[in-house]
């Protein structure tokens, strides 16, 4: 009796690893895998919000037209270059590799901001 007790609570405690284990692959723990990085810029009364913005590697960045009057995002080093903006368009560029990226708005090159990738 004793023998198969001892077999029995050895069974359960083998199910029960078996679903911990399973569970730790179900679409439920993905929440703790890292998820990109993103940021916003907002461009406004001729300026990019914040003028510098420092960010981790693989993080995506926005920029939103919200003045009334197009711009354009266009990386000194060439880096990105965004098409015109009107009013709430977007434009969006992931930074793959770290580095200082400085940025204007060729309509407006008085315009400047910067993106710190580390």
């Amino acid at each position: 009796m004793i023998r198969k007790t001892v077999w029995i609570a050895g069974l359960l405690a083998t199910v029960m690893v078996l679903t911990l284990l399973l569970s730790a692959g179900s679409p439920g723990s993905a929440a703790k895998i890292p998820q990109p990085a993103a940021a916003e810029v907002k461009v406004d009364n001729f300026s990019f919000g914040p003028a510098t913005l420092t960010v981790p590697v693989g993080t995506t960045v926005t920029w939103t037209n919200r003045d009334d009057i197009p711009h354009t995002v266009v990386s000194t080093d060439k880096v990105f270059k965004s098409k015109v903006l009107d009013t709430d368009e977007k434009f969006s560029f992931t930074f793959a590799k770290a580095g200082t990226y400085p940025y204007f708005c060729s309509i407006h090159p008085k315009m400047t901001g910067s993106v710190v990738v580390q």
